[in-house]
């Protein structure tokens, strides 16, 4: 396929985050641009602002007549493996002729004549990997970036090359889920956590694993793999070296401190290091990815003042530790943590961060089948806060499942304070309460409500 010579790119669940960055792509390119998505949201309508045409119905009479008229070898039609088997429009282009690619396989065709970075793991992917691309636009490389989440220094997840001239470097987010990430063939890879999700796919853990280290093994000739100290990735037969905040990975930090709520850190390996490096980026696990992201950036040759430059004007990714409110009287951080290790990463750095302060965390579990398989473990992690305030599942592309509800993570919490209630009584339940640091965790609609609070949290300054 020629993706060159297509005129039409159709997109099915074009308001996720990584198919939008392929649809803001290819819109850049000059392709007649549509989709489908099942909701409207900021980001789809800022798609459309962009000159993309979006309806939110499955229903076939709104695709573009240029598509459903014209002849089919014209169009890519690219969906997301969360769009139902029974999808309407799905069946139509499939019964009709049409080309029809899964996200995955389109980028592993943008990337593979191109220097590639790819960055895997149950989490730290999203920090790392916009981490790699801030600090080789910042350095000057030609760099192209899909990300999965948005850069608060671009406001976008997607950056695009400043040149088609000399060497392009394309960072990517290698997802995990459906196994997309076996469509890559990265020259450098990065594996930062593995532990178990999506299982409801995998089937169980080891599964997951192997699909990781299959992941690994996708390197191009002479590619290297960094990934945590501690996976188990060390016996495979490739070129590869390991990182952690402990001093003992081939790259490593040290003299880690905190100063005026900023994380300051040495960076090292086997031979030479990078004194007092500055970072807004709370807690260890993301001086970890930083140390991930400067071995990519030694490898690709930036000077190290570039390094330490880029990493002190680095802003993170919406919804990753997203101060939305900071005063002496009240916080508010916003956070995509869906997992239970990434919950406990970001309230531990809050507890850091702030240790006589009351922590109160609004919690929307993820899917069904991550609530049954993960309960005990959301409900240790959601046990360090003073109060929590949990909702509903948020099922995404799933059905419910017989009993599985929040209740079976509410039993296990020890926290000091909880109650459940719909997202509509937060704020009620917010105005019952001293409110001091205030989290909302979760990769649901829960971003639905940062704005109403942090409206109302302003209003107790």
């Amino acid at each position: 396929m020629n993706v060159s010579n297509l005129k039409n790119i159709y997109f099915l669940g074009i308001g996720g985050i990584g198919m939008s960055a392929l649809a803001r792509y290819f819109n850049a390119l000059g392709k007649n641009v549509t989709g489908y998505d099942k909701t409207r949201t900021p980001l789809t309508d800022e798609l459309v602002n962009e000159g993309i045409e979006i309806h939110f119905s499955d229903d076939v009479n709104k695709i573009n007549s240029s598509i459903t008229e014209g002849n089919p070898a014209d169009t890519l039609v690219i969906f997301t493996p969360a769009i139902p088997a029974g999808h309407s429009e799905l069946q139509y282009f499939s019964e009709h002729g049409f080309i029809i690619k899964k996200r995955s396989e389109i980028l592993g065709l943008i990337t593979e004549n191109t220097f590639t970075i790819a960055v895997a793991g149950t989490h730290g992917k999203t920090t790392t990997s916009s981490m790699i691309a801030h600090i080789l636009r910042y350095a000057g490389y030609n760099c192209t970036a899909f990300l999965g989440g948005v850069s608060k220094n671009y406001n976008t997840n997607l950056l695009l090359s400043n040149s088609q001239t000399g060497e392009i470097y394309t960072v990517v987010e290698a997802d995990e889920y459906d196994r997309s990430f076996l469509a890559l063939s990265p020259s450098l890879s990065v594996i930062t956590s593995m532990d178990a999700d999506h299982l409801d796919i995998y089937g169980s853990e080891s599964f997951m694993i192997e699909s990781y280290r299959l992941f690994a093994q996708r390197l191009k000739a002479n590619g290297t793999l960094i990934f945590r100290k501690g996976l188990p990735l060390e016996d495979l037969p490739l070129l590869k070296n390991d990182y952690d905040v402990h001093g003992k990975g081939d790259y490593t930090a040290n003299n880690i401190r905190i100063s005026d709520h900023r994380y300051h850190f040495d960076w090292s390996n086997s031979t030479s290091g990078i004194r007092d490096i500055t970072s807004d980026m709370p807690g260890l696990h993301n001086v970890e990815n930083a140390v991930a992201a400067i071995a990519i950036a030694r490898k690709l040759l930036v000077p190290d003042q570039k390094i330490k430059e880029a990493l002190s004007a680095y802003t993170g990714v919406k919804r990753r530790f997203d101060y939305r409110l900071k005063s002496s009287k009240v916080v508010y951080i916003d956070d995509y943590a869906h997992h239970p290790e990434e919950l406990r990463a970001c309230i531990s750095s809050v507890k850091e961060l702030y240790p006589s302060k009351k922590i109160t965390g609004i919690f929307q579990p993820h899917l069904f089948t991550r609530t049954r398989d993960f309960a005990e473990g959301f409900a240790k992690s959601l046990s360090m806060l003073d109060t929590l305030i949990l909702l509903p599942i948020y099922p995404a592309r799933e059905e419910p499942l017989p009993g599985i509800t929040s209740e079976i993570i509410y039993t296990g919490v020890t926290a000091g304070e909880k109650v459940m209630c719909g997202k509509e009584n937060v704020i009620n339940e917010l105005k019952k309460r001293d409110c001091e640091v205030v989290l909302t965790l979760g990769a649901g609609d829960i971003d639905q409500l940062v704005e109403p609070i942090t409206e109302y949290l302003k209003l107790l300054i």
